[in-house]
């Protein structure tokens, strides 16, 4: 594999990359009716709002408390959703699903001699549960939280936390996200950054460029 000859250090996003964040949702889609769809789309969209305005302002409120208050507000936006179901849906959001080559890839980097982390906004303990829930233990050198510095990405602070474990310079990383805003984030810091462009988006940075860009983290393996 021709990645290994160029980086063996691999940084991965947590939501969306590594844990389909829609899962929680999809389990439970029958019992919250048919505006499911649209209350996680509101879900995720208002989660991650929240941190940007945390990041900025400087007043940190940790990711699960977040994560709760963007499932409230989602449910005041769908009314016809099911509001008796909440607690269900943040416990289905604490064990998240894996995209179904996350094992695959990741195995078949860490027996190329890679070394693996992730590197998130979630909390420590939100982390864990969906590591364990995927059977993932012992797969990561590193969990990075954003609470450990009490700010969220894009803020440089956090992308440091990578560096700091792997005591390298930042392009020595390859840091790997669905979310375009965080690649553009990490490039911006100076990694080498790769899109995992899960949903088919469109480019909205095109000068804080990825050096390339995947259907899915199956693309890894080709670099």
């Amino acid at each position: 594999m021709a990645g290994a000859d160029t980086c063996s250090i691999y940084v991965f996003d947590a939501y969306g990359t590594l844990f389909d964040v829609h899962s929680a949702v999809r389990r439970h889609s029958e019992a919250l009716g048919p505006d499911a769809e649209k209350l996680s789309q509101i879900w995720r969209y208002k989660q991650l709002e929240y941190s940007w305005i945390r990041a900025l302002t400087g007043r940190y409120v940790d990711f699960w408390t977040l994560t709760e208050r963007a499932l409230d507000f989602a449910f005041e936006r769908v009314p016809g959703a099911d509001r008796s179901k909440r607690e269900i849906l943040l416990g289905a959001y604490h064990e998240l699903d894996a995209f179904e080559e996350v094992r695959s890839v990741l195995k078949a980097l860490k027996e190329n001699g890679a070394q693996l982390a992730i590197l998130s906004n979630g909390t420590p303990d939100m982390l864990q549960a969906a590591v364990s829930k995927n059977d993932l233990d012992g797969m990561f050198d590193h969990i990075l939280s954003a609470d450990e510095v009490r700010s969220y990405k894009t803020q440089s602070v956090v992308y440091d936390l990578a560096m700091t474990a792997f005591r390298c310079f930042p392009e020595a990383i390859s840091f790997q996200s669905s979310n375009r805003w965080d690649v553009a984030g990490a490039t911006a810091y100076g990694f080498r950054t790769v899109w995992i462009n899960r949903t088919g988006d469109l480019d909205e940075y095109r000068d804080l460029s990825p050096v390339a860009q995947f259907k899915d983290l199956n693309g890894l393996l080709t670099l």
